[in-house]
């Protein structure tokens, strides 16, 4: 598998901005050496500063786009975004467990950096119900993993320890399954994500870039991850890799000069050379 090139699909909004949703995933995608290909669950208008409107796409034309995609092209990991509404959750999950993908990285989108919504709230018991048990690599924020678990987001590293374990627990039982719970809302100088299948807990920290281009951050991890784990021997070096990949994007993100709000990360940043 290593020596061919990944097919790898995100089902996701689209972000007009590209900082977030499915442009974010293609990019990141695209950088790691994978194929993008997307599935759309939703339209915004959006910015850097603020989501405006949601449009949501009609649930069967979600099906349908999965089941035309996966009829023709093999697909070897798939990432799931902003799915917005309980009928989408639906129409997602039963297309993945038609198709039986071996890779699903599901980013419980909630919230976007500007703080509006993206998911109603009476769709987030669908998205555990339906979703959760379909992922093989989860990757809430704080307060996702708060919301996910019906408490408080955490607030220190050994709650994060603990809401990791408990997300786990909410997983399928069968196979390798990760829970990747990023730490990027706690206070400090360094930025932690507690990683464990349930057996094993890696801590995975970095220094925190001094940027106010963040937006887009958790849909670059988890594209970065499902386009890695067909290529990677294991779950934890991909997501390794993919932490590293953003840190980058992320160290590098002042160099693009998108918007008066939160900019994007940089995904290009290995490839584009400074003029």
């Amino acid at each position: 598998m290593a020596d061919r090139i990944p097919n790898v699909v995100t089902i996701a909004g689209v972000d007009p901005s590209g900082g977030a949703g499915v442009l974010a995933d293609v990019k990141t995608m695209s950088a790691l050496r994978a194929y993008a290909c997307a599935v759309v669950t939703a339209l915004t208008a959006q910015n850097t500063r603020a989501v405006t409107g949601v449009l949501g796409i009609p649930p069967a034309f979600v099906r349908e786009q999965i089941d035309t995609l996966f009829g023709d092209v093999r697909v070897d990991a798939v990432k799931i975004g902003m799915v917005g509404q309980a009928p989408v959750i639906r129409a997602v999950a039963d297309g993945l467990a038609h198709w039986k993908p071996r890779h699903v990285v599901l980013d419980p989108v909630m919230i976007a950096k500007s703080g509006d919504a993206l998911l109603e709230t009476s769709a987030v018991g669908e998205l555990i119900e339906a979703l959760v048990p379909l992922a093989t690599v989860l990757t809430p924020n704080l307060p996702e993993a708060g919301v996910l678990l019906g408490q408080r987001g955490p607030e220190s590293i050994s709650e994060m320890r603990r809401a990791a374990e408990k997300l786990r627990e909410r997983m399928a039982h069968d196979g390798s399954r990760w829970v990747v719970l990023k730490g990027g809302h706690l206070p400090g100088s360094d930025a932690i994500d507690v990683v464990t299948d349930g057996d094993r807990m890696i801590e995975l920290g970095t220094k925190r870039i001094d940027t106010k281009n963040t937006h887009g951050t958790g849909c670059t991890l988890s594209a970065a991850i499902a386009a890695l784990l067909p290529v990677s021997p294991d779950p934890p070096t991909a997501i390794r890799r993919a932490k590293d990949y953003l840190v980058a994007a992320l160290a590098a993100a002042d160099a693009l000069d998108v918007g008066r709000g939160h900019g994007p990360v940089h995904h290009f940043h290995a490839l584009w050379q400074p003029r």
